[in-house]
């Protein structure tokens, strides 16, 4: 079938100049009568504010083409919501509304028509709806002033925040993620961490041994009320008063739980319009439980950071909350176990940590080897405590939860791992607010489980039995070395240099170094050629055991054996689902080979530009944008921020049977010679293919990774149109540059009119809201390089689209 895209986009781009319907609204009021509403594309302006100005409400920015129908301090420089419709469930960007209909229904509409949220009232016209100056929205029964009786409004509805007047009650609650403060059934205000396993509370101290009354509360009340005053005091019915440090009259305020669990009172500075913390819950933010997730254990170092127990990894390594998962497997616990559970386990010391809660029980007045024994023999346990507190006290744990290390907490923390695990590799990854962080500062000692060392539970003789071992134990490591040495240099053809003997034993696993005539015979001498690049040519190649690679022959490589060695060292520890697994390499002399693992479903290229093909189905192609995206990510930010593609276009990104993205050729640009430059590349000449490269590569400035976001953005466009971007014309036969491709896209965004860009060959058989994303995406991936997303972004918008039950047609 014959492709259409390019003529369309001549169509389109006769209208992309002709000016827009403008509009126009009234000036904002204080109070509205039935019948009035606000258009989102009117979101400059006000639905309502308040008789003193002091509070508006309207439509607010929540991300991306993404908004909310909320409540905010008008002076404030960011509007920050201290009331939301609809948290968590943002508007389209175009043709979405809030409306105050005839029926008396307050009511935020989607732009497909669907009702997001409404105030459930009723009434006629007999109704008005007022912003009041406390920054209540009130919906009343008086239709003259706005001032009798609410039949709705908004303070009986908080979301995260109060505002001075606004009570808080039995009947409601703040809420922010999986935190909230609300009134306990024992009348005491708490703060709760609700997650998807397990649930607790953490403020007031939860300690056991504390009561409502050590924490200066009081059960004995019936009202469950707090409010906050006009002066920055907080007062509770449970006895609980609070006072911001700025206490006093004229400071326009409000009491927040935040995202990271901590309840704050915030004052704006009337000078700047910024808020100011004045007093907070939690001195310390990681006595807030669940921050970092099961397995995970929290820090303050000085700013909030996440990390996993040691022999835990990442979840998902965009959502802490998601926790950590064990390297290890306990197959073999219980009383049928053959062996003892001195020999099946082992303990890690974690010092100055602890996890709350989940106590499997608590012994009081006992010793560590009993404590210790205790966990060993309990299959649920997962780890102890153990406080030398005067008594003895003994925690087991049987679940991980709620984390924490601190220099100022004595305890320590005993981990239970089987004893063949080696629990002192760096297994541990941590996330800081301000990104990825790979080497926590979290000291492990490996605690047999038999009874031997105990790291200083052992004195005396103990410790030079320990040490004469532990000498012993290293000559042995020493002696292997040494004749797997000798070894490998008489048996090898050729050495390595010794600068790179360390970092060469390092690559483990199936990665190895070939010799260019095992390659040589892999191939049959080079004869089954799968592709050609800028980079080198690809051939088919079957190893000794079987196993179909890729072998490409790699071409200007400046690089010398020992820089081309020391690079693969670490191009080969790359992993990702959606990237090409790299099985080895051969450097000898000229020869510079990488070995691949084998694709067998060809490139992108060949599966959207062939037209003798079937035309690749829209859910593949969705499925090829997010993989694609995932592991751009993964190259760009996950600890591996140096991996720059360079050549992001279809031709690289290959498609295994199921059709899933694998990109090939990552990492080739490493090996070019190039100066480092903080985050960017300065590269001895340009790399990348015409039509796909940004434009900074002509303008001889440093590169970075927004190179690649670019290249993503043609080949995300490409994959809509299913045809070459580099191959539009206008109608009278003129190639459009990309200026006029993004001015075509900012119409079809604006008009969200998609059909017309999506691959004709596809009779209509794709998901709109999926495509109008992508065209969104791309267009702002062509965008100048300061306001191009991350990869990491882009993976996480098209992720929220994903949904493979849900694939409507346009007909």
């Amino acid at each position: 079938m014959a492709r259409y895209g390019a003529c369309l986009l001549a169509f389109i781009l006769l209208f992309a100049v002709l000016p827009c319907p403008s509009s126009s609204s009234a000036p904002a009021q204080h109070t509205l009568g039935a019948g009035s509403s606000l258009s989102v594309e009117d979101h400059d302006q006000p639905f309502l504010t308040s008789p003193d100005g002091t509070f508006s409400c309207g439509f607010q920015d929540a991300g991306e083409n993404a908004f909310s129908f909320s409540i905010w301090y008008t002076d404030a420089a960011e509007k920050t919501a201290i009331w939301t419709a609809n948290p968590g469930a943002p508007v389209n960007g175009r043709g979405s509304r809030i409306t105050f209909g005839r029926d008396g229904r307050l009511a935020l509409d989607d732009f497909n028509g669907t009702t997001v949220w409404d105030s459930q009232t009723s009434g006629g016209g007999a109704l008005t709806i007022s912003l009041l100056d406390t920054g209540n929205l009130v919906i009343s029964d008086d239709p003259s002033t706005g001032g009798g009786l609410p039949v709705w409004q908004s303070f009986d509805w908080p979301t995260d925040t109060l505002v001075p007047s606004q009570p808080l009650t039995k009947h409601t609650k703040l809420v922010s993620g999986y935190f909230s403060l609300y009134y306990d059934s024992d009348n005491v205000l708490r703060l709760l961490y609700d997650g998807p396993e397990t649930s607790s509370i953490y403020w007031p101290d939860p300690n056991p041994s504390d009561s409502p009354f050590q924490s200066g509360r009081t059960i004995y009340n019936s009202s469950r009320i707090g409010v906050l005053y006009d002066d920055g005091v907080f007062l509770s019915s449970d006895n609980l008063e609070v006072h911001a440090s700025d206490l006093g009259p004229g400071v326009k305020r409000r009491l927040t739980i935040g995202q990271d669990g901590n309840v704050r009172i915030y004052s704006l500075n009337a000078s700047t319009g910024g808020w100011t913390v004045t007093w907070a819950a939690l001195a310390q933010p990681c006595s807030a439980h669940g921050l970092c997730g099961k397995n995970g254990i929290c820090e303050y170092q000085p700013s909030l950071r996440c990390s996993c127990a040691p022999g835990y990894e990442m979840v998902d390594h965009r959502d802490w909350r998601k926790g950590c998962r064990p390297l290890f497997t306990v197959t073999n616990c219980g009383p049928a176990a053959a062996a003892s559970p001195e020999q099946r386990f082992k303990f890690v010391k974690v010092p100055h940590s602890d996890f709350y809660g989940n106590d499997l029980g608590y012994n009081k007045s006992v010793t560590f080897e009993y404590c210790k024994k205790i966990c060993l023999e309990m299959c649920l346990c997962a780890a102890f405590s153990y406080r030398l507190d005067g008594q003895g006290t003994c925690y087991p744990k049987g679940v991980l939860f709620n984390g924490y290390t601190s220099s100022a907490f004595d305890g320590v923390i005993y981990l239970k791992v089987p004893f063949d695990f080696d629990a002192t590799a760096p297994l541990v990854t941590a996330r800081s607010t301000a990104g990825l962080a790979c080497s926590p500062n979290i000291s492990v000692t490996v605690v047999q489980g038999s009874q031997g060392a105990f790291g200083s539970s052992r004195t005396g003789d103990g410790t030079k039995w320990l040490y004469l071992f532990a000498f012993a134990g290293v000559l042995g490591v020493l002696d292997i070395i040494f004749i797997t040495a000798s070894w490998w240099f008489l048996s090898s053809k050729q050495s390595i240099p010794s600068s790179l003997e360390a970092g060469y034993r390092m690559v483990t696993g199936q990665f190895r170094r070939f010799t260019y005539r095992e390659l040589k015979d892999a191939t049959g001498n080079f004869k089954e050629e799968l592709g050609r690049g800028g980079s080198g040519v690809v051939y088919r190649g079957v190893l000794d055991g079987g196993k179909v690679v890729a072998v490409k022959k790699l071409t200007n490589v400046a690089r010398g054996d020992e820089e081309f060695w020391a690079e693969m060292t670490v191009i080969g520890r790359i992993n990702h689902i959606n990237l090409v697994r790299i099985w080895g390499f051969c450097s000898q002399g000229k020869h510079k080979l990488l070995v691949y693992e084998y694709v067998e479903n060809e490139s992108l290229d060949r599966h959207l530009f062939d037209t003798d093909r079937k035309p690749l189905p829209w859910r593949e192609r969705f499925r090829i944008a997010l993989g694609t995206a995932r592991g751009l990510a993964y190259l760009h930010h996950e600890c591996l921020e140096w991996v720059i593609h360079c050549d992001v276009k279809p031709e690289n990104i290959l498609l295994t049977r199921e059709f899933e993205a694998k990109i090939a050729d990552f990492g080739l640009a490493k090996l070019s010679k190039r100066d480092s430059a903080g985050d960017s590349l300065q590269l001895s000449h340009m790399r990348g293919t015409m039509g796909y490269m940004a434009p900074e590569w002509a303008l001889n400035v440093p590169i970075n990774a927004k190179v690649d976001v670019y290249s993503y953005g043609v080949v995300l466009l490409e994959i809509v149109m299913g045809s070459r971007v580099s191959d539009q014309t206008t109608a009278g036969g003129e190639r459009l540059d990309m200026s006029q491709i993004a001015q075509v896209l900012r119409q079809v965004v604006a008009t969200r009119d998609v059909v017309p860009l999506v691959d004709g060959s596809l009779q209509g058989q794709f998901n709109p809201r999926q495509a109008l994303e992508m065209v969104r995406i791309s267009l702002s991936c062509i965008e100048e390089r300061s306001n191009r997303p991350t990869m990491d972004d882009i993976a996480q918008v098209l992720a929220a689209c994903d949904d493979e039950d849900e694939h409507p047609a346009y007909r």
